[in-house]
């Protein structure tokens, strides 16, 4: 397939352009700097432009079977007025600019949109969060519901929109394993408030996997959490790694209280959790590589 990809140079973007690379697509990724593909990847290519406003690129767009939307801002720093503000624009405008280019010429291709399951909102209960479940209502779950809804306007034009909501990515270069890790290295690993919230987490080669599945099955549509099947709580989580690296974590938790002072708004994200569960993949029968945590580790830091 002929596959468009919007932050296609970042954490998740670069593992699955190479990845999908691999598979024998052909992948064009938008780029805000002129880049030329190294030599013998014969099917990448980049189209220099901005996601976040109109330009030649868009043109681009509609020449792809599937496009994949991952363009946006990072929610990991502190959030001042100034950053959530980018945290939102970087994203819905770069998802009306993305549909806006499929609006002339959309007819049965497939939008993978990024999205996230902070759309559920942050939470301290055991809730079981499915796609049927409604968005909550602190910032984060604002900016999931305001992005599924730029994406979900390319159905007017015959595209077939998946939204994908992810969990915590865990990667072997980048990403929250590599923020992770030293700490527990120099046995400081513990875990954050009361340890309780959950974890909803997703291994990089399911999450690449899940994006295939989603382009071949022609039946699935909406939101789709991108999430392992066995989300973790907090301290599980601490745990896991702990024995993944060998090390020992004896430290007691985090206050909540000395996070907020640190990290301010942002703290809710590590405080609070969502016990999300992929049922629409695991109806569909998706299956997991990585199904549970420990495995998950121990495959990404052997």
């Amino acid at each position: 397939m002929k596959i468009f990809m919007t932050g296609g140079t970042g954490f998740v973007g670069g593992y699955f352009t190479r990845e999908l690379l691999q598979l024998g697509h052909e992948v064009t990724v938008l780029t805000r700097s002129r880049r030329q593909p190294p030599e013998g990847d014969s099917g990448l290519s980049y189209v220099s432009g901005n996601p976040m406003a109109p330009g030649p690129w868009q043109e681009t767009v509609a020449q792809h079977d599937v496009v994949i939307n991952l363009a946006g801002t990072s929610i990991f720093s502190p959030w001042t007025k100034k950053t959530r503000q980018s945290i939102l624009e970087s994203r819905v405008m770069s998802t009306r600019n993305v549909v806006d280019a499929l609006s002339g010429g959309g007819k049965d291709k497939v939008l993978l949109s990024g999205s996230a399951v902070g759309y559920y909102g942050g939470r301290l209960d055991d809730t079981i969060l499915d796609e049927e479940s409604p968005p909550g209502r602190d910032f984060l779950a604002e900016v999931g519901v305001a992005w599924e809804e730029e994406a979900g306007r390319a159905v007017s034009f015959g595209v077939r929109v998946a939204l994908c909501r992810f969990g915590i990515v865990f990667g072997r270069h980048g990403g929250a394993l590599s923020k992770m890790v030293p700490p527990f290295n120099l046995h400081f690993g513990s875990p954050f408030g009361s340890g309780k919230q959950w974890f909803p987490w997703i291994h990089q080669e399911d999450l690449l996997r899940i994006m295939v599945f989603l382009m071949e099955r022609r039946n699935i549509s909406g939101p789709v959490n991108c999430t392992a099947p066995h989300p973790v709580r907090n301290r599980e989580l601490v745990r896991a790694l702990a024995d993944a690296l060998h090390k020992m974590a004896f430290l007691p938790s985090v206050p909540a209280f000395t996070l907020r002072i640190v990290l301010g708004d942002f703290a809710d994200v590590i405080l609070k959790g969502q016990r999300a569960v992929p049922r629409k993949l695991l109806d569909e029968g998706f299956e997991f590589k990585f199904p549970q945590i420990a495995e998950a580790l121990r495959d990404l830091l052997d």
